[in-house]
């Protein structure tokens, strides 16, 4: 990672109905390009995105702390965090489906500062053809598509991006990891992602979550080259997502800090 962390997690804690989730989860986001968050189902991946925007049930006992440079995030209200440039594309993308694609659009613009239709229609000319369309009547990756042009009416620091090619077709995959990799070439990207060829495509630096801790960081591809460690880590070959060869030594894991740490074993939490 080059230049200052645009976020910094730190011990973060979070206990959902007597479920500890997340047990002390460290780590930075570098300030360009696409950080990923990895890991099997259910290790606290979107658990980590909902903390960070205050987003975590209301019940849910949240400690640790979370920075934006002289910034601390954790326990500020969700709208305030998202005027201040932090977006975030959830996993189930949330289109208001009884609302045409343009009313979609519209309840996204930005309070301050001229909305960037230009921007969102450049990337997804589809959007500005179906504004009369329901949104509801869309396909998946035209949902997806809705989902992260709204984001992107605004000026963000750092979007927060889950799971944004689960469900599907190969050819709308594609074309989904295209249109980030021109965004994370303008604004830095906290991605949560289990398609392996999407990661290797988009991601410089790899975290990997197991049984609710860091058990890896560093760089993605390095961590991708490596057979053993990713089926202990990620169970390569499930989940559709496709087997990476190996090449070179198996490297050794470390922690935010740059420390050792050992790879943990699948965890035992709710979904992530």
């Amino acid at each position: 990672m080059t230049g200052e962390p645009v976020l910094n997690v730190r011990d973060l804690s979070v206990r959902i109905a007597g479920l500890h989730i997340l047990q002390g989860v460290s780590f930075d986001v570098a300030p360009t390009g696409v950080t990923v968050l990895l890991g099997r189902n259910g290790v606290g991946k979107t658990t980590t995105l909902r903390a960070i925007l205050g987003l975590s049930p209301r019940a849910a006992e949240v400690r640790g702390m979370v920075r934006s440079g002289a910034r601390t995030l954790l326990g500020q209200p969700t709208h305030r965090l998202v005027r201040d440039g932090l977006g975030y594309v959830p996993e189930d993308r949330c289109v208001f489906a009884g609302l045409t694609v343009a009313e979609n659009l519209r309840l996204a613009e930005p309070r301050t500062g001229p909305p960037a239709y230009d921007r969102v229609f450049e990337l997804f000319p589809e959007l500005e053809r179906r504004g009369r369309q329901r949104a509801g009547s869309l396909s998946g990756g035209q949902q997806q598509m809705l989902a992260i042009g709204r984001v992107l009416l605004g000026d963000n620091r750092l979007l927060l991006v889950d799971e944004p090619t689960k469900g599907l077709a190969p050819k709308v995959v594609t074309e989904v990891a295209a249109v980030l990799e021109r965004v994370a070439a303008r604004v830095p990207v906290l991605l949560v992602e289990q398609n392996l060829a999407v990661v290797r495509r988009l991601a410089r630096d790899a975290v990997v979550l197991a049984a609710g801790r860091v058990a890896w960081t560093g760089d993605a591809n390095e961590l991708l080259l490596e057979t053993a460690l990713t089926r202990s880590l990620l169970g390569v070959g499930a989940h559709g997502t496709e087997p990476v060869r190996a090449a070179g030594q198996p490297a050794q894991p470390t922690g935010p800090a740059g420390q050792p740490v050992r790879a943990a074993g699948p965890a035992t939490e709710e979904p992530s």
